[in-house]
């Protein structure tokens, strides 16, 4: 009986980094304050029901520079003066595949970390948020900055 607990264990903990990384997520998770980085939005679907988009709301301070331009998915990104504040994603992101979106952007020379809004659409008409804070449902958009080198 120990022997089958063991193994069962094992196998439930090799499951769930699959399961948990299962959701819209934002990398690098570290990076510099005022750094130019290379972000990475992975867009999964949930379950069986079919992604449709995302939205990213980029905050104060960030200031995106490039959007990677894939074959097969469009975006439409929303502009306060010059800046990019939002860009929303579109896509048919089928149940057991993922897309990668790529952006370069400027972080925030001040604060601690970035916290990203992000939201998901499926197919069936829902929508999940993937922010921390009241309105989210997991700590999965959050990027920690280090301070700027000392010159």
């Amino acid at each position: 009986m120990t022997t089958r607990f063991v193994s069962a264990a094992a196998a439930l903990a090799l499951l769930l980094p699959a399961v948990a990384g299962a959701h819209v997520s934002i990398t690098p998770r570290e990076s510099t304050a005022g750094a130019t980085e290379k972000y990475t939005i992975r867009i999964p679907t949930e379950g069986k029901v079919a992604t449709t988009g995302a939205e990213i709301e980029f905050p104060a301070g960030v200031i995106v520079e490039t959007i990677q331009a894939p074959m097969g998915w469009k975006y439409d990104v929303r502009r306060q003066d010059d800046r990019v504040v939002a860009m929303t994603i579109h896509a048919d992101v089928k149940p057991y595949e993922f897309i990668e979106v790529s952006f370069v952007a400027r972080n925030p020379r001040e604060g601690a970390q970035i916290v990203w809004i992000l939201r998901q659409r499926f197919a069936d008409g829902t929508v999940t948020d993937w922010t921390r804070g009241p309105n989210g449902t997991r700590p999965t958009a959050v990027t920690r900055l280090a301070p700027l080198p000392r010159r």
